[in-house]
């Protein structure tokens, strides 16, 4: 962090505790900067020495995690030969890793991160992370479709040429012929192998949430910084499984 960036959000952004609680800690006279008592809205940055009731807050290096709304039609690939690939067509840094990767034909939220750490803890299926997704279908949807989606459907998971059962999951009927579904398994294209076991094609599929994150508002092609909460939340979440 070589630029002078606000205090609550520099104490965030070291893990200590979030930006919220590091208002109260400001509030309360507990913050000081370089040994002065720190006021509310200071800015700091590496070579200021900020404690909080004597504790010595050390920076370290910023985990980045970045939201992109990936749109239809574009892979999660860097590799130079594949045009479709999500590097090639749109301003996202090489060194940043995508976390659980969305097939070729789906869109929405796509997590991406530079630290190789964390994209292993969110992306392990053991480890039963929530993915949410609005996903519409080719006719109309019935009350047996959807108990036998929530139940768990005998597929052949692509990766290890198996079949397998997916685990229990919640679906809830949103229109005639939508539904939202919540995973916590990524096996290949999972939820389109689930439909085809019940004779239903998709026709759109677009994941609105991660564990934490959610996509809200964003349009396909955004890009944007994970706010340093929202980072700290997704660590205290991947802390207590451990």
């Amino acid at each position: 962090m070589a630029d002078m960036i606000r205090l609550n959000k520099y104490i965030s952004a070291s893990g200590f505790c979030s930006r919220r609680k590091a208002d109260e800690w400001i509030g309360a006279g507990l913050v000081t900067i370089n040994g002065e008592t720190a006021d509310m809205g200071r800015k700091v940055s590496d070579a200021d020495e900020v404690r909080i009731n004597g504790r010595l807050i050390e920076p370290v290096q910023q985990v980045r995690i970045v939201g992109f709304y990936k749109p239809k039609g574009y892979s999660c690939t860097a590799h130079r030969g594949d045009e479709s690939g999500i590097y090639k067509n749109f301003d996202l840094e090489p060194s940043l890793k995508y976390i659980g990767r969305l097939d070729k034909d789906s869109e929405g939220l796509l997590l991406l991160t530079n630290d190789g750490a964390l994209c292993n803890e969110v992306s392990k299926a053991r480890n039963q992370h929530e993915k949410e997704y609005i996903v519409f279908v080719n006719r109309d949807i019935t009350e047996e479709f959807i108990k036998g989606m929530s139940e768990g459907v005998r597929i052949l998971d692509g990766n290890k040429n198996v079949w397998r059962m997916t685990n229990p999951c919640k679906v809830t009927k949103l229109s005639e012929k939508s539904f939202s579904i919540i995973l916590t398994q990524g096996m290949n294209r999972q939820i389109r192998r689930m439909c085809e076991h019940f004779h239903y094609r998709v026709t759109k599929l677009k994941r609105i949430r991660v564990m934490n994150i959610v996509l809200g508002e964003k349009k396909p092609g955004d890009i944007w910084e994970l706010e340093p909460d929202e980072i700290l939340q997704l660590k205290q979440m991947l802390k207590k499984e451990k």
